[in-house]
């Protein structure tokens, strides 16, 4: 029987490769064959229980050592990792150096879930506020939960190119997003004025503090440096924010906030990007349950959008899905690349 820990690595490593991340796909093919229980990092990854493709563990483990790799601490392991070429048997022995020298700090890694707070997604999100701005004629309350570091909260803020010379956002905007648009597209002239913004994560990370940017910093794939520039200048655009993203369960989150009255005239959106199949199922119910209750009340001065992007087992890419209420109509309004690369609007 295959041990459940290898097969995330090679599915893993199928899933790297798809999204344009070839080093990290031989990476987790790489410590798969490398890792043993001579080591307590091994050890635990070997023993780790039926839930290793839930929790994420090829990426626990590749963000391990991405961290030790950016660290300085290990200049062997730096040596072999981008943007220096690519050595299969030189990166092999870097892996078993570091993991001899550095045992507890790779092993203490595993603890947490990657968090990456995909910056990019924002330009999927963007479309989906677009047509809400434009089919209720409001500004927006924007509500996310899964927001880990705040950054899509922020998305106002960017610039896009969108393919084509479609462009939307200030030029001296901090970053600018490039994300490929095809299909039949949302409106890109509709007024987008956000009204208020909030969000959750049960571990919510504070762009302020250097540990936490490096840590998301170890989650990006390193031989994706567009993505490290650009989660980088997000980062430091929301330390210089007021906007804080809130320390709490997603369902308690949803209760609390989906009661709040809301302001006549503007349209409270509740949005989540790559979050829902983490969340166990006691606590999908619940908040399903705090998303029924709040689109019940819903009224035309007072709307209620729930937009989602999400894996649905289809393909490519994942679901880009709105509701609006009243009415209650789920529509598709999208297929989009999980690193926010495209989106092919339907």
């Amino acid at each position: 029987m295959t041990n459940p820990v290898l097969a995330n690595f090679a599915s893993q490593a199928d899933a790297c490769r798809s999204l344009g991340s070839p080093f990290t796909a031989e990476l987790c093919l790489l410590l798969a064959d490398t890792i043993d229980r001579g080591s307590a990092f091994g050890a635990r990854l070997l023993d780790w229980p039926d839930t290793a493709r839930d929790d994420a563990v090829a990426l626990r483990a590749c963000g391990a050592l991405h961290a030790l790799a950016r660290s300085g601490l290990e200049p062997d392991l730096t040596a072999h990792y981008p943007p220096n070429p690519f050595d299969t048997e030189g990166l092999r022995a870097a892996i078993r150096g570091a993991i001899g020298r550095h045992d507890e700090f790779l092993t203490k890694y595993l603890d947490s879930p990657p968090q990456t707070n995909e910056v990019a997604r924002s330009a999927i999100v963007l479309g989906g506020l677009q047509l809400i701005a434009r089919e209720t004629g409001q500004p927006l309350e924007l509500l996310e939960i899964g927001s880990s570091a705040g950054l899509n909260l922020m998305l106002d803020d960017y610039r896009y190119d969108l393919g084509d010379g479609r462009q939307w956002g200030a030029n001296e905007a901090p970053l600018t997003i490039a994300c490929a648009w095809t299909g039949k597209l949302p409106p890109l002239d509709a007024p987008l004025e956000i009204a208020a913004r909030a969000g959750c994560d049960r571990n919510p990370l504070d762009a302020r503090s250097q540990a936490t940017v490096e840590r998301l910093l170890s989650y990006v794939w390193a031989d994706q440096t567009a993505r490290m520039e650009r989660l980088s200048a997000a980062l430091n655009h929301m330390a210089q924010s007021n906007l804080r993203v809130e320390k709490a369960d997603a369902a308690d989150w949803l209760e609390q906030r989906l009661s709040k009255p809301q302001q006549p005239g503007v349209t409270r959106v509740l949005f989540h990007t790559i979050v829902w199949q983490y969340l166990p199922e006691a606590v999908k119910q619940r908040a399903k349950a705090a998303i029924a209750k709040a689109a019940s009340v819903a009224t035309e001065n007072a709307p209620f959008a729930h937009l989602a992007f999400e894996a649905d087992g289809q393909a490519p890419g994942g679901g880009v899905r709105l509701t609006l209420w009243p009415g209650g109509e789920e529509r598709l309004l999208a297929r989009a690349d999980y690193h926010g690369r495209w989106v092919e609007w339907q």
